[in-house]
C-alpha cells in the first residue's frame, strides 16, 4: 500500500523546485499523470480490502485534488518568479517618457488661440443639460426628430439628457453676461449616432457666437474664414452652403477642402473632396429673446465648429474614430 502522506510531502517538495514550464509539465506527468502512483492506486482500488477501500479512495482523491490545486497555484505564480529571477536591481532605471497633448486637445487650444485673436472669450458649458436648454429654448419644437431617444441620450431623470450640441451655452452665457458678447464654448457632445470616419457617438464641438448691435451674416463668414486662415493658412479652401437649423435664420454649412486626400476622395470626406466642419447662421430672434437679449436692438451669429474633424484635417487623419481608440502607437505620432 502506498504511503499517501509520504507521497504528498515528496510531491510538494518537487513542485517547489519546478521553476520553468517544462519542469512543471514533467512534475504533472509524474504525480498526476496516467502512470503516476495516485493513478495506479485509484485504478486498482478493486484489489484493496473491502473494509478499507472507501477510506483509501477518499484519501487518494483528496490528495489528488490538493496536488492539482498546488500545481495551479504554482503555474499562476510562475510568470512572477521568472520576472523576479531575471531582474537585475543594480541596473539604472529607465527615464519616464514625456507626456504629450492629445490631438483633440491640441486642436482645441489652437482654435481658442485663434478666436482669442478675434476678441472671443472662452466659457465652459455643461455636459448634462435640461430639455429646455438643449431643445425648447433653442426654438426646437416638441415634435422635432432630434428629441427622439434614437437621437438623444436621456438620463433616468425626466427632462435631463446628455447635450447633443454646445448651443445651450449660447443661452447660459447671454443670460450671464448680456450683450454685447463674443464667446466660444468648447466641450463634448453626445448623440445616438452610427460611428463612421466622420461621425461618432461622442464628439467635441466649439460653440462660437457674437451678439451686439448691427451683427451681420458677413461677420459670421469673416469669423469662419478667419479661423480657417489662422489654422491652415492658404492650404485649404472654404465653401458655404445654405442650410436649416431651428435656432438660426438664415443658416449655413461650411465645408473645407479635404487635406487628407487633397480633394481626390477618401473616407473622411466621403469621396467628395470636402469636409463639413462648421454649421452656423444668424441667431434666431426667439433664441435671442430666450437669452435675455432684445432682438429689436441686437442681432448675433452662432456656429458649432467640429473639433474632431478639424483635428483630422490638421493631422491628416482619415478616420476620427482613431482619436478615441486609446492606441498609443497611433497617439505617439503626434
Amino acid at each position: 500500500m502506498i504511503d499517501l502522506g509520504q507521497l504528498e510531502r515528496e510531491a510538494l517538495t518537487a513542485l517547489q523546485g519546478a521553476r520553468t514550464r517544462p519542469e512543471l509539465h514533467r512534475w504533472r506527468a509524474e504525480y498526476l499523470g496516467g502512470r503516476s502512483p495516485l493513478a495506479v492506486l485509484l485504478s486498482g482500488l478493486g484489489a484493496v480490502p473491502l473494509g478499507v477501500r472507501p477510506e483509501v479512495g477518499r484519501q487518494a482523491n483528496s490528495l489528488k485534488a490538493r496536488l492539482a490545486a498546488a500545481f495551479d497555484e504554482q503555474t499562476r505564480a510562475l510568470p512572477a518568479q521568472v520576472i523576479e529571477a531575471a531582474l537585475d536591481y543594480s541596473l539604472p532605471g529607465r527615464p519616464a517618457g514625456g507626456g504629450r497633448l492629445h490631438p483633440t486637445t491640441a486642436t482645441r487650444r489652437r482654435m481658442q488661440a485663434a478666436f482669442a485673436q478675434m476678441g472671443f472669450q472662452v466659457f465652459q458649458g455643461r455636459d448634462v443639460e435640461t430639455d429646455g436648454y438643449n431643445f425648447s429654448l433653442l426654438n426646437m419644437p416638441p415634435y422635432h426628430p432630434a428629441r427622439d431617444c434614437h437621437d438623444t441620450f436621456y438620463t433616468e431623470r425626466l427632462g435631463v439628457l446628455l447635450r447633443t450640441h454646445t448651443s445651450p451655452a449660447q443661452l447660459r452665457v447671454m443670460r450671464q453676461t448680456g450683450a454685447p458678447v463674443r464667446a466660444v464654448v468648447p466641450g463634448a457632445c453626445y448623440r445616438v449616432d452610427q460611428p463612421d470616419a466622420s461621425h461618432n457617438w461622442m464628439f467635441y464641438q466649439m460653440e462660437g457666437f457674437a451678439v451686439g448691435a448691427n451683427i451681420r451674416m458677413s461677420d459670421l463668414l469673416g469669423a469662419i474664414k478667419g479661423l480657417v486662415c489662422l489654422l491652415f493658412g492658404s492650404e485649404v479652401h472654404v465653401r458655404f452652403r445654405s442650410s436649416y437649423f431651428p435656432f438660426t435664420e438664415p443658416s449655413i454649412e461650411t465645408d473645407v477642402s479635404c487635406t487628407v486626400c487633397g480633394g481626390e476622395g477618401c473616407r473622411l470626406c466621403k469621396d467628395s473632396g470636402w469636409v463639413e466642419v462648421i454649421p452656423g447662421g444668424m441667431i434666431h430672434p426667439t433664441v435671442l429673446r430666450n437669452g435675455g437679449v432684445e432682438p429689436a436692438s441686437h442681432s448675433g451669429f452662432a456656429f458649432g465648429a467640429g473639433i474632431d474633424r478639424i483635428a483630422a484635417l490638421w493631422y491628416r487623419i482619415p478616420d476620427i474614430r482613431l482619436l478615441y481608440e486609446d492606441d498609443l502607437r497611433f497617439l505617439q505620432q503626434f
